[in-house]
């Protein structure tokens, strides 16, 4: 499986191209009506056109906004497909200029415009995580805490204590799992007890 990648942050580009402008908008998106929002917030009622897609996992959607079927909006999901991006939502809005682009051109147009903006935008490598929770003692729990923090690939999301410990909430990157889960049972001994979450 390819990596994938998720904006770090809005980015936008504009360019002119014969006569008319074009501005892309795109941004980190985590479900659907994040998505929404975002191109509601970044279409502009003075334009001619606001044509968008969005990629949040398996779900996408795209818009040709008035524009001849197929020119805009899946070319724009081609653009961030294209750039194994996740989770993002792309705006291209169009203020026309008096010049007809015709469908190559406007596929040329909207998927060159989006493409722009992606490629200058800062991305960050999409980590596939598993939730676990572990019940420690309290002799071994503050040389477990030192040793999970100590490593990049585990965050501690939250802990709770319990007559005889605590119980550590982790998020783990799920290529470290199994090394993690063996380096808290050694460091315990084997007292420490792992319950997966699905």
């Amino acid at each position: 499986m390819n990596d994938m990648f998720a904006l770090a942050s809005t980015t936008t580009f504009a360019q002119e191209i014969k006569r008319s402008r074009f501005l892309a908008v795109a941004g980190p998106v985590s479900y659907v009506q994040a998505a929404k929002n975002f191109i509601t917030a970044n279409s502009s009622a003075e334009a001619n056109h606001n044509c968008w897609a969005w990629r949040i996992g398996q779900d996408y959607r795209f818009s040709d906004d008035g524009e001849p079927s197929g020119t805009a909006g899946k070319p724009i999901l081609l653009a961030i497909d294209g750039q194994e991006l996740d989770g993002v939502a792309v705006v291209v809005t169009r203020w026309f200029g008096g010049v007809l682009l015709g469908s190559g051109g406007l596929i040329r147009a909207y998927g060159g415009t989006a493409a722009l903006c992606l490629q200058a935008a800062e991305k960050t490598k999409i980590v596939a995580t598993i939730s676990t929770s572990i019940d420690i003692q309290f002799s071994d729990l503050a040389l477990v805490k030192a040793r999970l923090n100590a490593l990049a690939e585990v965050s501690i999301d939250g802990e709770h204590y319990t007559a005889s410990g605590a119980i550590l909430d982790l998020r783990i990157a799920a290529v470290a799992a199994d090394t993690v889960i063996r380096t808290v049972t050694d460091l315990t001994s084997g007292r420490a007890v792992v319950k997966s979450e699905p």
